[in-house]
C-alpha cells in the first residue's frame, strides 16, 4: 500500500495544489491512499464542509485536523456525520467528532489517527495514553495504521514515533508547517517524520504575508493574518507498506507549483 500524507494545507493556493496533485496521484497510481491535513484550509482557519467535499472528490481518503478543528462552526455536526474526517483522538470526550477511522481501500484496509501534543499546546488528554486506548481495540483496526500528531515540539513528536514504533506503520508531525529532514524507518518497522510541512505558499511566515508578522514581532501589537500567495509548494510524505502493515520506505515530497 502507497500512502500519500500531505501536510497541513494553507489557503486557496494550496488547496489549488493539492487538488491537482491529488487527483494526479490516484489516477496514475503513484498513490493508493491519500490523507491529508486541512485544519488551515479555510484562509488558515479551519475546515468548511465545501472544502471539505472538494478534497474527497479529487482523491483524499481521509481529512485530518489540528487545533484549529472548530474554528468554522458549521464543521461541527458535519464532523459527527463524516467518518473519513478526523479531529484530535486526545480532545476532550464530548468534542464533535472523532479521532480514529478505519477506511478500505483496493490494497486494503487503513486505520488513521489523529493526536494532538501537549507541549506549547492548549491543554489536551495525554496523546500517549490516548494511542495505547485506540491500539488496544485491535479487533477495530485494520493491519495497516497511520498517526498524524500534531504538536510543537520536535522533541514530543520524537518521543511519540518512538513510543509507537512496531505498533503502527507510520507517524508524522504536522502543525509547524515547516518540512524536516529526518525521514526514516525505525527499528520496529513504523515510518517516521517529524514534520510534513505545509501545502501552501512558501515565500511567507507559515503560509502568511510577511511583513504583518515581522511588525507583531518588533511592536507586540495585535495584527490580522493573511494568507500569502506565492511560491505555492505541497509538502508531505510517501509511505510503502507491505502487507502486515510494516513500513518499507518513506520519501519526503515537495511539488512546486510552477504556475502559482
Amino acid at each position: 500500500m502507497k500512502m500519500l500524507f500531505v501536510g497541513d494545507i494553507m489557503g486557496s493556493g494550496g488547496r489549488d495544489i493539492f487538488l491537482r496533485v491529488a487527483r494526479e496521484w490516484k489516477q496514475s497510481g503513484k498513490a493508493d491512499f491519500i490523507v491529508v491535513n486541512g485544519e488551515n484550509a479555510a484562509a488558515g482557519k479551519g475546515l468548511t464542509p465545501k472544502l471539505a467535499a472538494e478534497m474527497f472528490n479529487h482523491g483524499a481518503d481521509v481529512i485530518t485536523l489540528g487545533d484549529h478543528a472548530y474554528d468554522q462552526r458549521e464543521i461541527m455536526p458535519y464532523l459527527d456525520e463524516t467518518p473519513a474526517i478526523i479531529r484530535p483522538a486526545n480532545f476532550s470526550e464530548g468534542c464533535p467528532g472523532r479521532g480514529v477511522t478505519t477506511v478500505s481501500t483496493p490494497k486494503g484496509d487503513l486505520t488513521v489517527i489523529s493526536l494532538i501534543g501537549r507541549v506549547f499546546m492548549d491543554p489536551r488528554d495525554c496523546p500517549f495514553k490516548k494511542a495505547d486506548a485506540i491500539l488496544a481495540q485491535k479487533t477495530k483496526l485494520a493491519k495497516h495504521i497511520f498517526v498524524d500528531f500534531h504538536a510543537e515540539a520536535t522533541s514530543e513528536k520524537n518521543a511519540m514515533g518512538r513510543y509507537l514504533d512496531g505498533r503502527v506503520g507510520g507517524v508524522v508531525g504536522t502543525h509547524t508547517h515547516v518540512q524536516t529532514a529526518d525521514e526514516k524507518i525505525l527499528k520496529g518497522g513504523t515510518a517516521y517524520l517529524t514534520d510534513a510541512g505545509m501545502t501552501g505558499p512558501k515565500d511567507s511566515i507559515i503560509g502568511c504575508e510577511i511583513e504583518p508578522i515581522i511588525k507583531r514581532f518588533l511592536t507586540g501589537l495585535p495584527v490580522r493574518f493573511q494568507p500569502a500567495e506565492a511560491m505555492v509548494t505541497l509538502e508531505g510524505a510517501l509511505i510503502e507498506m507491505n502487507a502486515d502493515g510494516r513500513a518499507v520506505s518513506i520519501q519526503r515530497v515537495q511539488i512546486p507549483d510552477h504556475g502559482g
